[in-house]
């Protein structure tokens, strides 16, 4: 009996991504976790994954690597655009201490928020709703930094102004500036909020890379009982279903990447071993939005025990 099989004339059967090919994921989750590091045909030279003891390693090391390429773009005399966002969280903390310590002025920075929360029209949280992801990064980066971010180069996923991020990051690009997008990865392996079922819509894999955003999108039913767990203690009823987000056509521009895999619970259980190992081992597919990162120069830090091994256990 395996879940192939179950899943015939089962609620699910209809649930997940069409495109999703279980035994290949199966096969992506089946290794040993020292498996985890070797290098995959797929992978950019410069693609590295990184393994984290712990969260505050994890949050230490991947805050860092964000101040370094602050710093560094800063005494280059470069402007530096960069795809932030809100979760994980925990490096904005040690980013901002180590720019602090450093005396960096971050006025050469243009921050582009990656996804808001929205209706099915666009519309927002207030910025000042706690929820917000404008006030999440108001609060635990710009506002924290000595030396921050000018307001008018801050962007945030407003139905307004998400449709400007790709002449914006272009204009950028084309004054000599870097792209550096900072990401987590979603339990349905989105990246911000592009959802793998949007891979439906398009024929090709070249017209579903060129999708710059979306306005209101529609989520994952896991993606939204994924954030109730992580950002809403367990309360369904507060996750919005829909978010305006960026898509391909902006985050496989970047020049260098920075993700971060943290989805430990307690008890020994999780919920981002299989997104992490399907990033890993997927290979490119509009259908696994995550799988195409690997293919870009970066890091991708991760704990440890995400690594598995991923078998049953009872906790």
């Amino acid at each position: 009996m395996d879940f192939i099989t179950t899943v015939k004339g089962s609620l699910l059967e209809n649930f997940y991504p069409a495109g999703w090919d279980f035994k290949k994921i199966d096969e992506c989750c089946s290794h040993a976790p020292e498996e985890i590091m070797e290098r995959q045909d797929f992978w950019n030279p410069d693609f590295q994954p990184v393994c984290c003891e712990n969260v505050s390693e994890f949050d230490m090391l991947m805050g860092h690597e964000i101040a370094n390429e602050i710093r560094r773009a800063r005494e280059d005399g470069k402007k530096l655009a960069m795809i932030l966002p809100v979760g994980p969280m925990g490096m904005y903390r040690w980013a901002v201490y180590f720019l602090n310590e450093w005396d960096v002025d971050c006025s050469h920075v243009y921050g582009f928020n990656m996804d808001e929360w929205s209706d099915g029209e666009g519309n927002t949280l207030d910025p000042t709703n706690t929820a917000s992801f404008t006030y999440a990064m108001n609060d635990a980066f710009y506002g924290r930094l000595n030396k921050t971010v000018p307001v008018e180069q801050r962007n945030f996923a407003t139905k307004d102004n998400l449709p400007t991020y790709a002449k914006k990051i272009a204009d950028l690009k084309a004054e000599g500036a870097k792209l550096v997008t900072v990401f987590g990865i979603g339990r349905m392996c989105h990246i911000a909020f592009w959802e793998p079922q949007f891979a439906g819509e398009f024929d090709t894999v070249e017209e579903w890379k060129s999708q710059t955003h979306r306005i209101g999108a529609m989520l994952h039913p896991l993606t939204i009982e994924q954030n109730a767990i992580t950002s809403f203690k367990s309360r369904t009823t507060l996750v919005p279903c829909r978010a305006n987000t960026i898509g391909p056509g902006l985050f496989l521009q970047s020049d260098k990447i920075i993700g971060g895999c943290d989805g430990a619970l307690s008890r020994g259980m999780q919920w981002q071993g299989m997104s992490l190992w399907m990033t890993l081992r997927y290979g490119p597919d509009k259908w696994v939005t995550s799988s195409f990162m690997p293919t870009l120069p970066g890091k991708l830090f991760f704990l440890k025990e995400l690594a598995g091994p991923l078998v049953a256990e009872c906790n």
